[in-house]
């Protein structure tokens, strides 16, 4: 049996670029109909996740999109208002990372919505929030980063501040979004109402930073000063071999003594600094040299083959280019080819939750810009005549070849 737990759940994607993008391809893959509104200029990430062979559809949105019916409406375009209010009437869950200010303008905040049904869960997910004095600044991934830290913590361990190479802000707060529209479709099961759900990515992020990194500080008075020394060290990245580089952790006292022996320092075995985890954790910046220093000595596959029999977590530190390659991911078969209706044989990325032995639907390819447009306004109970007078005014367009109804 297929797992779709959100089968029968119509959700109204106003979302763009990232953030939103992820939230709304976790719940189609959980089985919900996402329709994906897309202005007649398209989402940025269509071109800003790099080339593709007709521009339009980037590798990153390609997978961000997988599982959404797309229609290309000009939100500006005042013919365009009644068929947001038929989209509005007929989804369960409003999502939108468009800045607040801008849906109220439209119709769409969570209070105009939700007076007319308030049986609706509508989502908006903005930088700062709707409160305090950073509330409807613009941002995005790189700027919530520096914002709540997070590439201050590079500049505490290398002395100047880095962001994290991928969009990681965009992905955990969308992944969280998403796990809570399903406990407000729960909620609302047994209740009937709707919700009004903000979720703001500085505070989000900057609450996991501190997590973490509040650390000695959690305490009045501090038992000394903030950030996880572990985390901080400059000798806490991987360790480089004779043709490689490799990562692995060690944490409790069997894992440390395997280690040790292997790496050839016996004469650490019986060192006080090292001897227990509340030792180590005293003696941070020692430990962390020894564990960190270089393993030129023998290739990666050696140090695979030694630690691993130490039952020491150890993985090689892969490339972009090897990761592609790694024996595993092509064993489970994480990346399959499929034929793009436009872009031609393109990477599609399987689910990774595995549930009674199976892995949910791939779902449909991402697609192009007002593919669905015609279809859509026909499930809307729009006549053809008044389809065709919409496209015409340019309130909805439709995609040379698209799909009809």
């Amino acid at each position: 049996m297929t797992f779709a737990p959100l089968e029968g759940v119509r959700i109204l994607d106003l979302t763009t670029v990232v953030v939103g993008p992820v939230t709304t391809w976790r719940l189609a893959q959980y089985g919900a109909e996402i329709i994906k509104v897309e202005s007649p200029g398209g989402d940025l990430m269509r071109g800003l996740g790099g080339p593709s062979p007709t521009g339009q559809h980037s590798g990153a949105y390609l997978h961000l999109n997988r599982g959404k019916r797309n229609i290309c409406l000009d939100l500006k375009n005042p013919d365009s208002r009644e068929i947001m209010n038929r989209l509005v009437q007929a989804s369960d869950v409003i999502i939108a990372n468009i800045r607040p200010d801008a849906l109220e303008r439209l119709g769409l905040d969570a209070a105009t919505v939700r007076d007319m049904y308030p049986d609706k869960i509508h989502c908006i997910i903005s930088g700062y929030g709707t409160d305090g004095p950073y509330a409807g600044l613009p941002t995005y991934d790189s700027v919530v980063q520096g914002a709540t830290g997070m590439a201050g913590l590079a500049y505490a361990r290398d002395g100047a501040p880095a962001y994290v190479p991928m969009l990681i802000c965009d992905h955990v707060v969308g992944e969280i979004a998403a796990g809570t529209i399903m406990a407000a479709l729960i909620e609302r099961r047994a209740s009937g109402a709707g919700r009004s759900i903000e979720i703001p990515m500085f505070e989000t992020m900057a609450s996991f930073v501190l997590q973490e990194h509040l650390a000695q500080a959690s305490f009045d008075p501090p038992v000394g000063p903030p950030g996880d020394l572990r985390l901080l060290s400059p000798h806490n990245k991987p360790v480089q071999t004779a043709d490689g580089w490799i990562s692995f952790t060690i944490n409790t006292d069997p894992q440390v003594r395997a280690f040790l022996a292997a790496v050839g320092r016996e004469d650490l075995l019986d060192d006080p600094r090292f001897s227990s985890v509340a030792a180590r954790a005293t003696h941070v910046a020692e430990w962390f040299e020894v564990r960190g220093a270089p393993l030129t000595h023998k290739t990666t596959d050696e140090w695979l083959r030694i630690f691993r029999k130490a039952d020491i977590a150890v993985m090689p530190c892969h490339t972009l280019e090897s990761l592609q390659a790694d024996p595993h991911l092509n064993a489970v078969g994480l990346v399959k080819w499929e034929q793009h209706p436009a872009e031609g044989k393109s990477a599609a990325l399987r689910s990774t939750i595995r549930v009674d032995g199976t892995y949910p639907s791939n779902r449909s390819s991402a697609q192009p810009r007002g593919y669905e447009t015609r279809a859509i306004l026909d499930d809307l109970g729009f006549k053809d005549e008044e389809t065709e007078t919409l496209i015409a005014s340019g309130a909805a367009h439709a995609a040379p070849g698209a799909q009809s109804k």
